[in-house]
Parts: structure tokens; C-alpha cells; sequence
């Protein structure tokens, strides 16, 4: 795991990027569909985030490219071995767009097997706050551009026993994301 500035909360200061290199902004949080459409204009920038990306094997790479106080924007780099485990995003709507290589996104489904789907280069997947999920590299090299509003303090983790209670434990938007139930 890499965090561009572990010591530091990114913010608009530390973001790498400004709000004049990013789609048009409102000045307000964004809804779940306001996301989808501003990943995918952000991912159509390549110039922008591109020399960010990095594959060293030690584990996810992920950037904090811009916060405000409406919008957060991460660009993550994902291999096969890479799985955030169960999350959700606290009080925050959610849109990823994947720039290069597949990403997996499961959903848990009560009494059954979790609903997987393959997110492919080109495709945006987008959520609300009520979303529980996880997500993993689908093909090594991969990587997606995040973005979220308002802005992620706090996300759910989750642990599922082998009896199938689960259990929500609170983290920081900081923290790297990694599987709590092996």
C-alpha cells in the first residue's frame, strides 16, 4: 500500500491536483450519477493522473488527487492479490471508472454466494451511500480512478464469521481497505 502523503490528510493543499485541472465542479456534493459522469471525464485526462500509476508488486498503490470539501478523487492501482474486503463508504456516494485492466466487485447477498461482476477498461460502476461491497484486481496492471461526495471521513469495514455474522468496524478514509475474514 502506498498513500502519497501517509503523514498527512490530504487536502486541498496537498492534493496533486487543482480545481482548474478537473471537470466542471458545482460547488456542492455530487449525486451518485454527478460521479459516474465526472470519473469519466476525469479518466479521458490521462494526462492528469497517468504518471501516478505504479505496479511494484508490494501491494495496492493508491493516490489522493484532489479533495474538497465536496469531492474526494483517488486513482488506485490494483494486481490479482489486491482485495479491499467488505466495506461500504460511510456517508458517501461512490463512482469508479476503470482506465486500464479489470477490476472484480462482489456484493454480499444474504443467504447466498456474493454477487460478483467484472469491471472492464472503459466501464463505471456507481453507488450510494448504502453500498456494501469489495473489490479486487481482476487483471494485473489495473487501474481506476475513485471519486466519492461528500468527501470520505470514516467507511465501514466488515468481517463475516464462518456462521455468517457480520460485524462493522469503523476506519478511516486513511486506512488502507484489506480483507478482515481471511
Amino acid at each position: 500500500m502506498t498513500l502519497t502523503d501517509p503523514g498527512l490528510a490530504p487536502s486541498p493543499a496537498s492534493s496533486i491536483l487543482t480545481r482548474d485541472d478537473l471537470p466542471a465542479l458545482p460547488g456542492r456534493e455530487l449525486s451518485s450519477r454527478e460521479l459516474r459522469a465526472f470519473v469519466r471525464e476525469l479518466a479521458a485526462r490521462p494526462d492528469l493522473w497517468e504518471k501516478y500509476v505504479r505496479h511494484d508488486g508490494d501491494g495496492r498503490h493508491f493516490v489522493s488527487l484532489y479533495r474538497d470539501a465536496d469531492v474526494d478523487v483517488w486513482l488506485l492501482c490494483w494486481n490479482l492479490e489486491d482485495d479491499t474486503g467488505w466495506h461500504d463508504h460511510d456517508t458517501s456516494a461512490g463512482a469508479v471508472h476503470v482506465t486500464q485492466g479489470a477490476v472484480s466487485e462482489s456484493r454480499p447477498r444474504l443467504g447466498g454466494t456474493p454477487a460478483v461482476k467484472t469491471v472492464k477498461a472503459g466501464r463505471t460502476i456507481a453507488f450510494g451511500p448504502d453500498h456494501i461491497h469489495r473489490m479486487g484486481g481482476a487483471v494485473d496492471g489495473s487501474v481506476s480512478i475513485h471519486a466519492y461526495s461528500p468527501p470520505l471521513w470514516r467507511m465501514g469495514q466488515y468481517s463475516i464469521s464462518d456462521s455468517g455474522v457480520m460485524r462493522r468496524f469503523s476506519v478511516s478514509y486513511a486506512d488502507e481497505l484489506r480483507p478482515l475474514d481471511g
